[in-house]
C-alpha cells in the first residue's frame, strides 16, 4: 500500500507554502515529518485530509483496489489539542464510538481491553471527559483512531505536550499500529522523531525530502537534518 503525493501545490494569497511536491509514503513505517515552526507541516496534513483545497496536484492511495483518490474512511487525523465530547464519560464515549462503527471494526475487543491498551485505569473510565487531563484526552483520541484502523494516520504533534511516561505509552501504541498502515508523524522535535520513526522526511523550502536512514542516531546524521532546516530559514 502506498500514499502517493503528486505535484501538490498550495498557496495562501501570495505566500506559497507547498510547491510541486512529489512523494510516496509506504505502509509498515512511521514517517517523521520534520520542519521548523511555520514550515507548512499542518498545511500539508490539511491538504491530504481535504480540510483545505489544494491549488494543484492530487493525493492518491494505491492499495488492493488499485490506485484511487483517498476517501475520508481511509484517513485518521490526530491533532495536538484533542477534541472530545466532554459531556460524556470515557466509557460512554468509547461505547458510543464502538456502536456507530461496529460495521467497520474487525476483531473487536472488549471495553476493558481497549482501555488497557492506552493505560486508562478503571477509576478514570467513568469520569467525564472534561475532567480528563490533556494526556488522557490525547490517549482517547489516539485510541479511537486505533480502533477505526484507517489506512493512513496523520499525527500532528500529538506527543509534544505530554509527560515522558504518557509519551512512552503512546509511542508503543503507534509502533503496534505501523503494520498494514501508513503513519506520518509531524514534529519539530528532532530527538522525538529519531526515537519513534522509521524514516525522516524534511519539509524544506516547500518540498519534501527523505533523509536517507544511515547511522540514524549519529551526530553526523543529526547535523545533516539541522543543516537542511537552517537552509530553509535562510531561503
Amino acid at each position: 500500500m502506498e500514499l502517493q503525493i503528486k505535484r501538490l501545490t498550495k498557496s495562501f494569497g501570495e505566500k506559497e507554502v507547498l510547491k510541486d511536491i512529489n512523494f510516496t509514503f509506504e505502509e509498515g513505517k512511521i514517517y517523521g515529518l520534520i520542519g521548523r515552526n511555520g514550515a507548512g507541516k499542518t498545511t500539508f496534513f490539511n491538504c491530504i485530509n481535504e480540510d483545505v483545497e489544494i491549488d494543484d496536484g492530487e493525493v492518491l492511495l494505491k492499495d488492493e483496489y488499485g490506485e484511487h483518490k483517498l476517501s475520508t474512511d481511509d484517513i485518521g487525523y490526530v491533532i495536538s489539542t484533542p477534541t472530545v465530547p466532554e459531556f460524556l464519560t470515557g466509557k460512554e464515549f468509547l461505547t458510543f464510538f464502538l456502536e456507530i462503527n461496529k460495521e467497520r471494526i474487525t476483531d473487536q475487543k472488549t471495553i476493558d481491553e481497549y482501555f488497557d491498551l492506552v493505560k486508562i485505569n478503571k477509576e478514570d473510565q467513568d469520569k467525564l471527559l472534561r475532567d480528563y487531563s490533556h494526556g488522557m484526552k490525547n490517549k482517547m483520541q489516539l485510541l479511537i483512531n486505533f480502533i477505526a484502523s484507517p489506512k493512513v494516520l496523520l499525527l500532528d504533534e500529538p506527543l509534544t505536550s505530554l509527560d515522558i511516561v504518557v509519551q512512552e505509552e503512546m509511542k508503543e501504541v503507534l509502533r503496534n499500529m505501523r503494520k498494514d498502515h501508513i503513519l506520518i508523524f509531524s514534529t519539530h522535535i528532532l530527538e522525538l522523531a529519531l526515537d519513534l520513526c522509521d524514516e525522516i522526511v524534511i519539509l524544506n523550502n516547500k518540498q519534501l525530502e527523505l533523509i536517507e536512514k544511515q547511522n540514524l542516531n549519529t551526530k553526523k546524521y543529526k547535523n545533516k537534518i539541522i543543516a537542511c532546516l537552517k537552509d530553509e530559514n535562510n531561503d
